[in-house]
């Protein structure tokens, strides 16, 4: 956590804060996934930088950056570093929740925590549940309008080096406390200190891919939450929204940014190190950059990786209008473009990492080099929700005008 993070105060001082950074993770972020070292550094530097704060609105004292520019952070951090990129996701979505359903106090308190550094996890996804919205982990009312937490999540992105951890929870039974929980079962988030008595993060994570997201286990047992530590999250879905168009949003950007810095890595690779085909040298070729075959591989791939970018920039600049005029038809519109950006980008990133071992060549396959990392980061990223729902949205709204629903995830 940062002691005193800087105030970064505008899109293009946010911009230039994330290239530089990115700068940085990349050096070391091969070596960190080999031996999963967590970024606890890198991490402090996020917060430091300021970069964690840039969605809080300018009236509380942010940059209340677009979301092209917060698109084009993650997409240059992941480029440099997957795992990296995709330890603060929540972090943001979580900040919207505040600002969509949080109370002036709530927001006041909450903002200026991310201002000064502090950082948000993740508690949402459970195992062995029916589905991925059948939320068990439940908030029970407790003595002097307070809750106890109960319940144990896993997933949680972010929560080991997380201050405060939002929890998904639904209220149980009795008559709730907090604004709109009057509903038994209704879906919260309760923010609750990593440090809180009966809170427990275990680092358990053993992905293939994204292996130092540290997106371990959270233990809750009867943990005290004060209501005003509680927002009604059901109460988002109730109108036009754009909690689910963010958050897909950021997880587009970390995948254009994996097939970006796949195909630079393959580029570099085969530049330097690659051996040029025989045959191509029977040609008159005299280097693997110069083998045509190449030359149109490579075309290929950069032809997807720059259609995912602007895909990733229609799609945030959707969002961005959306914001500014929030109807349902804006938020539908929304939606669709990072569906199609999701869709297209998910595609782009597996596609490019798998195929920088084909342009480079089989040296490029030797362990030691770790340039699988990015086919691996891929295809764990890319498991986070179906594609082909999200196609299935996309057509149905192209084909008789039907919204996509607003479950969050869209």
């Amino acid at each position: 956590m940062a002691a005193r993070a800087h105030v970064i105060g505008d899109d293009a001082e946010a911009l230039a804060v994330a290239a530089a950074l990115a700068g940085e993770f990349r050096a070391g972020a091969a070596a960190r996934d080999a031996e999963r070292a967590l970024p606890r550094a890198e991490v402090d530097r996020l917060s430091a930088s300021g970069l964690l704060a840039v969605s809080v609105p300018r009236a509380y004292g942010g940059a209340e950056v677009s979301a092209r520019t917060l698109a084009e952070i993650f997409r240059l951090l992941a480029a440099a570093d997957p795992s990296l990129a995709q330890i603060p996701q929540s972090h943001f979505v979580y900040v919207n929740v505040l600002l969509r359903q949080g109370t002036e106090e709530q927001r006041k308190f909450f903002l200026g925590e991310v201002l000064a550094g502090r950082r948000f996890g993740n508690a949402q996804s459970e195992k062995g549940t029916a589905h991925v919205q059948d939320i068990r982990t439940r908030l029970l009312p407790g003595a002097d309008g307070a809750y106890l937490l109960t319940g144990e999540k896993h997933y949680a992105t972010g929560a080991l080096f997380a201050d405060w951890i939002p929890v998904l929870a639904r209220v149980g039974a009795g008559e709730g406390t907090a604004r709109g929980a009057a509903q038994d079962g209704s879906l919260h988030v309760a923010y609750v200190r990593s440090d809180a008595p009966g809170v427990s993060v275990v680092d358990d994570w053993d992905g293939m891919g994204q292996r130092t997201t540290a997106s371990g286990t959270v233990r809750l047992a009867e943990v005290a939450v004060a209501a005003d530590r509680v927002v009604p999250h059901h109460l988002t879905f109730e109108g036009p929204q754009l909690h689910g168009a963010v958050a897909q949003l950021l997880h587009a950007a970390i995948d254009a940014g994996i097939a970006a810095g796949a195909l630079e890595e393959a580029a570099a690779f085969v530049r330097t190190r690659s051996r040029p085909w025989f045959e191509a040298v029977g040609e008159g070729y005299g280097t693997a950059a110069e083998d045509p075959l190449l030359v149109q591989r490579f075309g290929e791939l950069a032809l997807g990786v720059r259609a995912s970018a602007a895909l990733l920039a229609a799609a945030a600049d959707a969002v961005d209008a959306a914001r500014a005029e929030l109807t349902d038809e804006t938020a539908a519109e929304a939606s669709i473009a990072v569906a199609a950006a999701k869709a297209h980008a998910a595609g782009t990133a597996v596609d490019t990492g798998s195929a920088l071992f084909e342009v480079a060549g089989t040296r490029a396959a030797q362990d030691g080099l770790n340039l699988h990392r990015f086919w691996r980061d891929a295809r764990t990223h890319t498991l986070h929700d179906p594609v082909r729902w999200k196609v299935q949205h996309i057509g149905r709204y192209v084909l008789t005008g039907a919204r996509p629903p607003r479950h969050g995830l869209l």
